[in-house]
């Protein structure tokens, strides 16, 4: 795998719980944009430890924008004192990475949670990420978010504006560009830890649904998905309340 690069961390809770998870953003995003999920955790008894992925927030910039390259970053991120964290959980472009990273270090990890993964981008999904962050980055101001997001909370909303501003637009770009196929089907059908997806309601919008799910489930016996039904590809900011309940259900 690629050299990895070491990566900048938030954290909620007690950094002597017993449970550790990591938490890892998606695209155009920022670890801070995981506070909800940290929050929660934290209140739940959980040290959440979140990420910036490479060329996102404060993490190093590089030339390597591969899923390999994400993935190898997260095997080597490893709890403080060493050892596996207790879960993993993903959002879009940090599901996919995740599952590269899990796939290639079985100890990284007890338990992976998948929220709405990347797993396999293509055609008019693909399509829909680039002109999202497209969009994304040509206009960042606040208002903008609001007027696109208005159900958002406001510190989800605040944060995007953040994460925009200070993630590289060459990286986000390169990372469609670099990962083309986008697929790590193969790496998911060969998960040995508990696997679960949150996925988002295809009725508004998912990149994990349909025919794809289906296949990635059948491809392995540990994995199992559940639907958070209203919410869009990014289902923690979407609905929070049901995700978190979601999430909690399938934690140790």
């Amino acid at each position: 795998m690629p050299a990895p690069l070491s990566l900048p961390r938030l954290a909620w809770g007690d950094p002597t719980a017993s449970r550790r998870a990591l938490l890892v953003h998606g695209l155009g995003s920022s670890g801070a944009l995981m506070w909800r999920l940290g929050d929660a955790l934290a209140t739940a008894g959980w040290h959440a430890v979140a990420i910036d992925l490479r060329g996102h927030g404060d993490a190093p910039r590089a030339l390597d924008y591969s899923l390999a390259a994400y993935g190898a970053d997260l095997a080597s991120t490893r709890p403080d004192g060493g050892g596996s964290w207790d879960a993993v959980i993903g959002h879009s472009l940090g599901g996919g990475s995740s599952v590269v990273a899990a796939a290639s270090a079985p100890d990284w990890t007890r338990r992976l949670v998948l929220i709405d993964p990347a797993i396999h981008v293509s055609g008019h999904d693909a399509n829909v990420v680039r002109r999202s962050q497209v969009r994304a980055f040509a206009d960042a101001r606040l208002e903008v978010v609001q007027q696109e997001h208005p159900h958002w909370h406001p510190q989800d909303q605040e944060l995007k504006v953040d994460a925009v501003l200070r993630a590289s637009a060459w990286a986000v770009e390169q990372t469609s560009v670099q990962n083309q196929p986008w697929d790590v089907r193969a790496e998911a059908k060969t998960l040995t830890v508990p696997t679960h997806v949150i996925a988002a309601d295809p009725a508004v919008y998912s990149i994990f649904t349909g025919e794809l799910a289906d296949d990635v489930l059948a491809s392995n016996p540990g994995i199992t998905m559940s639907v958070v039904e209203g919410a869009g590809h990014s289902v923690h900011r979407d609905r929070p309340e049901e995700s978190i309940r979601q999430l909690l259900g399938v934690l140790p």
